[in-house]
């Protein structure tokens, strides 16, 4: 931010070289080596009588002014009336002292940040007319050299730094250009930011707490049809529904928070996720769900670990409302650098790529497999009509760091 604001025209100043801040100490500290030369010259060769006196009152005038540059800059008009009177001063100078001509290098630089580039010329021109003029009042004769050579040398001079300035400006065009896009860039980078956790918030919806009211709409249904019956039965429906809207509005709370689910949050010795897949298999009425786990089983990260429960939900809702299944079984298998769900079941089956993702079933899907392959897994169904469905994930899990002894 700084060395852009540093490489900025000041207030006023439109030349081709207003951008150079750095170079006004340098044009100053040249300017004053070139006066102190110059004056040593001239009193040299001439004396200090009264015009002598004259000559050094205006060189050190014209090095005061030039040095005075850096404190008027807030005023629009200053840096323009500035280097005309460097101009105008050093002419003057020149013209009663040809030996001071030399010092129209740091004045021209200094025109050449100020003025735009037609007044530059102008006045660059109107410098090399003096220079020459003075110069040819102490050489003998007329020398073509010394009138064509600095008015040339001036004007290409000034053409070169007028390309030096398009290329310039071109590039900082350029620049911006690059700027502009990256922020677009970072702008639809946001968008899609924003609508990829709607569509994972709405996936952690769908498998939760639907599938969570899916499951409390059947244990009441289950409820009411044996109510007169079977008490109760009709009983423990009640409760386990009233169970699984404690553990929805638990849900919807971490949903709401981006968390794991909490008894997934604090497994320090592995046993959480088990747990927390049988007492969802206590929560499907009306269908045998079996939870089986092999291998050893060993903490699994959060995400991952709540990315299986909910994996095992909305498979064991799919299998209750669309299946006709009597029983489901849950897998889970440890792995040493994974860990793995199957759910199976034993109901009509379908076929998979037959199925549409506008319908509940299909969206649950997708589901699964988005949220799979969102932690670096994937996911896989097989099924076919009247040989039940299979839903397996896979999520890689870091090795046990396993300590030396």
């Amino acid at each position: 931010m700084s060395d852009r604001s540093s490489l900025a025209p000041r207030p006023g100043e439109h030349g081709i070289l207003a951008p150079a801040g750095r170079l006004d100490r340098w044009l100053l500290v040249v300017l004053v080596v070139l006066l102190i030369t110059c004056a040593a010259r001239y009193l040299d060769r001439h004396g200090l009588g009264a015009p002598g006196g004259g000559v050094l009152a205006a060189a050190l005038m014209l090095g005061v002014a030039y040095a005075t540059r850096g404190l008027l800059r807030a005023s629009n008009w200053w840096p323009t009336a500035w280097a005309v009177a460097m101009a105008a001063l050093w002419a003057g100078l020149t013209v009663a002292a040809p030996s001071f001509a030399w010092c129209a290098v740091p004045v021209a630089f200094a025109v050449l940040q100020v003025l735009p580039f037609g007044w530059a010329v102008t006045v660059v021109m109107a410098m090399t007319v003096v220079l020459t003029v003075s110069w040819a009042r102490i050489t003998d004769g007329v020398d073509p050299v010394q009138i064509v050579g600095p008015i040339g040398v001036a004007l290409l001079t000034v053409l070169a730094y007028r390309a030096l300035d398009r290329e310039s400006r071109a590039r900082q065009q350029v620049l911006e250009q690059l700027v502009e896009a990256q922020d677009d860039l970072a702008q639809e980078q946001h968008r899609s930011g924003a609508l990829a956790e709607r569509t994972r918030l709405s996936r952690e919806i769908h498998d939760s707490v639907g599938q969570g009211l899916s499951s409390i709409n059947l244990l009441l249904q289950a409820a009411e049809q044996a109510w007169e019956v079977q008490p109760a039965a009709a009983r423990d429906h009640v409760r386990t529904a009233a169970a699984t809207a404690r553990e929805g509005l638990d849900e919807v709370r971490r949903v709401v928070r981006d968390l794991a689910p909490a008894e997934l949050a604090e497994d320090a010795g592995g046993a959480a996720l088990p747990t927390a897949l049988r007492r969802l298999a206590e929560t499907r009425a009306g269908l045998d769900v079996a939870v089986r786990v092999h291998g050893e089983p060993v903490p699994v990260p959060s995400d991952i670990a709540a990315a299986l429960v909910r994996t095992a939900r909305g498979a064991l809702a799919n299998v209750v409302e669309h299946a006709a299944a009597s029983r489901a079984v849950v897998t889970l298998t440890y792995q040493p650098d994974a860990v793995l769900l199957d759910v199976r079941d034993d109901g009509r089956g379908f076929v998979p790529d037959a199925v549409r993702p506008s319908g509940t079933r299909g969206r649950g899907l997708a589901g699964i497999r988005a949220r799979a392959e969102d932690l670096g897994g994937w996911a896989a169904v097989e099924s076919a009509p009247g040989e039940g469905t299979t839903v397996s994930v896979r999520f890689p899990v870091p090795v046990p760091e396993r300590s030396a002894r």
